[in-house]
């Protein structure tokens, strides 16, 4: 875990609401792992007072790691006008990244919104093999992903008013990838909203296909000393809740109380 000021290289606008910004580290870039979140400081001072949670969105170089954020409250308002050569404290990386399938297997990831941030890392660490699915409410939340790292990686689409892709929602485009014979059914990588995992959560343990989710959750510390992202875990394991920060972001769809969150 590294703490420390690192340079914005660029803070654009790649969507509507949506920001791409690249941070300089090659301390940070050395250790992070697809999965993996960054806490950080937004400005000095005690306005906002704590660090914000963010997904790594891939690296470039050994230097470079990509952060992609919607602006939805105080906090990545002020991080959407900060600029080029302007510093930001950040913490990182942080959490239990992704378990990277066996060689050879085929991959499925599935991502809602600004969830495709942390797919975008794996899909660059697995490079092939892969189908990467994503939902949006609309065509102008579109996420391009040229411009986040992923080239000739096949990409399908859906959106909740049709203006791009298939009409609906992903998890009925994800269906549509489960349609072939159980033997060759993927493994299956998601982060998005709740309401998305839990249905994805669902279609694979009814099939039996392996699958880790990516949670977000409120975070105060990044470290699991203030006990805010507690989710429960399942029924059937030895532990009552788990910490989204310490012990994920990253879970097996099986580890989690789906019916508590």
């Amino acid at each position: 875990m590294i703490e420390q000021n690192t340079d914005i290289i660029f803070n654009k606008k790649v969507a509507s609401g949506t920001f791409l910004m690249g941070l300089k580290s090659s301390e940070i870039v050395a250790e992070a792992r697809p999965g993996q979140f960054v806490m950080i400081r937004l400005r000095l001072g005690t306005d906002p007072l704590l660090r914000r949670p963010f997904s790594i969105c891939g690296t470039r170089g050994d230097d470079l790691f990509l952060i992609l954020y919607k602006v939805v409250g105080k906090g990545t308002v002020i991080m959407s006008s900060a600029g080029k050569g302007e510093k930001l404290s950040v913490l990182g990386p942080l959490g239990r990244g992704f378990k990277l399938p066996e060689p050879g297997r085929k991959s499925l990831f599935v991502a809602g919104g600004i969830g495709v941030a942390p797919l975008v890392f794996l899909a660059q660490e697995l490079k092939n093999n892969l189908v990467f699915i994503a939902g949006y409410r609309s065509s102008n939340e579109m996420i391009p992903m040229d411009q986040v790292g992923l080239g000739r990686t096949d990409i399908s689409i859906a959106t909740d008013d049709g203006t791009a892709g298939r009409p609906g929602l992903v998890t009925e485009l994800l269906e549509s990838h489960l349609a072939g014979p159980a033997d060759d059914h993927p493994k299956i990588f998601a982060c998005g909203p709740l309401p998305m995992l839990k249905l994805v959560a669902s279609l694979a343990i009814e099939r039996d296909i392996y699958c880790q989710v990516s949670l977000e959750a409120n975070m105060a510390c990044g470290l699991g000393a203030c006990l805010g992202c507690a989710v429960g875990a399942s029924k059937d394991g030895d532990r009552t809740y788990y910490h989204v920060c310490q012990d994920g972001p990253v879970f097996d769809v099986h580890a989690l109380d789906w019916e508590s969150l």
